[in-house]
């Protein structure tokens, strides 16, 4: 980190406030987020089916030319409960650059304000990542990974029985919001690495050494968080491995900024 002068600290000092006033300040931060949610709750479950809509489209698509064409609900409340689970999830992305500004709000007094530039960067990147994330799955891994499940079912035959396959729509959508939570979440990698290396908790080299480690972790998540074909598996590992490199690109750049920020002063 670039160091402070005095008006950091001046700046430090002018927000400085009894005890009592940083939990008022946190209540009204609380509140506004849990507005935000609401009504963007109120918003994703007026238009659900709306949303079901746009989330089944990688299904749509593998199911074309096959008997099954439609999602069952095996429930009188499935349906319901289905809607509103999309939009509790619709909600919370929505709000969550909403949450985000607030909690901004609240920390950003406490920072100085080569703290405030510096973190600022990694608030505006996250909902990008994680956008970047729900766009690969939608796009690139589910609808092979559909293809891929699919073609474990087995035609009946005399004396046979065959394996037919028939989605129930709550299963489907959960498996569809996990994995987009799952690649939201992975895709923060660069986020979280270089905010650790510009508060000098990790380097350059650190990263470099720990390559092959990371490698064996991001295969494992991998392994967890995606279908049992070796598709889907690839289709996170290498995304998350390129992340990675980016990372060690980016606390690179950080110590290279760092390094002459010293030199300056």
């Amino acid at each position: 980190m670039s160091p402070r002068n005095a008006d950091d600290e001046a700046a430090i000092e002018s927000t400085r406030a009894p005890l009592l006033d940083h939990l008022i300040e946190l209540r009204k931060r609380i509140i506004w987020s849990i507005v935000a949610f609401a009504v963007c709750f109120g918003i994703c479950f007026t238009f659900a089916a709306q949303i079901y809509t746009f989330l089944t489209i990688p299904l749509a698509h593998a199911l074309q030319g096959l008997p099954t064409k439609n999602l069952i609900a095996t429930g009188l409340t499935e349906t319901f409960f289905t809607y509103m689970r999309l939009g509790a999830f619709g909600g919370a992305c929505l709000a969550f650059p909403i949450v985000a500004a607030q909690v901004w709000m609240f920390v950003a007094p406490g920072l100085y304000k080569n703290e405030r530039s510096a973190f600022l960067p990694f608030l505006l990147a996250t909902p990008f990542l994680f956008l970047l994330g729900a766009a690969f799955v939608l796009y690139v891994m589910l609808p092979f990974a559909i293809r891929a499940l699919i073609a474990f079912d087995k035609p009946g035959s005399a004396g046979n029985l065959g394996i037919q396959f028939l989605p129930r729509v709550s299963e489907y959508l959960d498996f569809v919001t996990t994995l987009i939570l799952a690649f939201g979440v992975t895709f923060q990698m660069p986020v979280l690495l270089i905010l650790l290396g510009r508060v000098g908790i990790i380097g350059t080299k650190d990263l470099r050494a720990a390559r092959r480690y990371a490698i064996v972790g991001i295969t494992a998540v991998a392994a967890v968080f995606t279908p049992p074909d070796i598709f889907s598996m690839v289709s996170l590992i290498v995304p998350l491995v390129v992340l990675y490199e980016i990372s060690i690109l980016g606390v690179w750049l950080v110590e290279r900024s760092d390094a002459k920020a010293r030199a300056a002063t």
